[in-house]
């Protein structure tokens, strides 16, 4: 269901999607979360479906789709799958800046195999002491000759462990606050590049979360990406423009919970009569139903403000991200209470899209974060 009425194009490209979201992602997810594995058959699908082309500009081997497109991607397997949904877009993010601040050269070395799905990426941004102060980090990177040094251990990694190249923000200037970080593309066959303690989480368990440990790994002076000292605000851009894709992967959760709350309460039979009879229950599903309908329309307009490259994207993609996220976590245990014991239970999924929907609210910038910047922005 959606509130309004796409183009053909969109709607053509989410029953593809939801296709193979429901054919080949869903299948691998319980197991993906019970035994905290990376779902190789749902990347296999993915890529081997040319998904992985979906967001990425012709000229490098994509399909030029819009970041609505991309998030209805996201949404519609975050539908089935929250750990599938991130390798959705994490490599995207993860080489975002490179693709908006690196050059042409160094761009063409990397960029193009991700976009054909040989390879995947991630981002390097949050530390121990440097989650939301992000000017607190204290990787460094010192120059060499014709290379940077870096030292440091970088925290909560998306796809840590799975990803071939890593876009790492590392201090140049340790004096300089926010002003002295820099931006480099890392390789895992770097010397000195190694993966640390990996996360045991309570959701999106099928996505490795883990630590970069920086061993005075030694990165190519050309592996810079723009200008030295300018990463703060690469960083900052890219989450901008990645936020909306959380909030889609928020918006799918809730989606997902509420089609099953939907079909569970229509087949669920108490005092001889289904459960879907009931007022209370119905009132509940009205207003997760609400929910899920309102996420939709504040993801896709921070969506459509960046394809048309509009004013007040930061601002948009926050509320985005907070409201869906928020809703997420209402509607799946909303869902959890509905389907009673059997919600409790790992035999339906609810259980699970009620766990993986709690980092939406966390990652990518806290939500308490999120409305610092809506309020700095309605203050100006």
């Amino acid at each position: 269901m959606t509130p309004f009425v796409l183009p053909d194009e969109y709607e053509d490209l989410r029953a593809s999607l939801r296709r193979l979201a429901e054919g080949e992602i869903a299948p691998n997810a319980a197991r993906a979360d019970e035994l905290s594995e990376f779902p190789w058959k749902s990347w296999e699908a993915w890529r081997d479906a040319g998904f992985t082309r979906l967001p990425w500009p012709a000229e490098l081997g994509g399909d030029a789709g819009t970041f609505l497109a991309h998030a209805i991607a996201v949404e519609e397997v975050a539908r089935v799958c929250a750990s599938a949904s991130l390798f959705t877009f994490i490599s995207k993010l993860g080489m975002t800046v490179l693709l908006d601040h690196g050059d042409a050269d160094l761009v063409a070395r990397y960029v193009p195999r991700v976009v054909s799905g040989e390879c995947q990426a991630s981002y390097c941004l949050s530390e121990a002491e440097a989650g939301s102060d992000v000017a607190g980090m204290s990787t460094r990177a010192l120059r060499d000759g014709d290379h940077y040094v870096l030292t440091g251990t970088k925290s909560w990694i998306t796809n840590a462990g799975i990803s071939d190249f890593y876009t790492v923000f590392a201090k140049t200037d340790p004096d300089a606050g926010h002003r002295g970080i820099s931006a480099f593309v890392v390789e895992r066959t770097f010397p000195g590049f190694s993966i640390g303690k990996l996360e045991q989480k309570m959701g999106v368990r099928g996505s490795p979360t883990g630590e970069v440990v920086l061993d005075e790994c030694e990165v190519p002076a050309g592996n810079l990406i723009g200008e030295e000292n300018q990463g703060f605000y690469y960083a900052m851009g890219a989450l901008d423009r990645s936020r909306p894709l959380v909030a889609a992967q928020a918006l799918g959760l809730a989606q997902g919970a509420l089609d099953l709350a939907v079909e569970y309460v229509k087949e669920r039979r108490q005092f001889g009569r289904p459960i879907a009879e009931f007022q209370g229950l119905q009132f509940m599903l009205a207003d997760m139903a609400s929910l899920v309908d309102a996420s939709r329309l504040l993801v896709y307009r921070a969506c459509a403000l960046l394809d048309e490259g509009l004013p007040g994207t930061a601002a948009a993609s926050s509320t985005a991200k907070l409201f869906a996220s928020d809703a997420a976590m209402r509607v799946t245990t909303d869902c959890v209470q509905l389907l009673g014991g059997a919600g409790y239970t790992t035999e339906l999924p609810a259980e699970r899209m009620m766990r993986d929907a709690k980092v939406t609210q966390i990652y990518e910038g806290t939500n308490q974060i999120q409305r610092l910047v809506v309020a700095r922005e309605l203050l100006g």
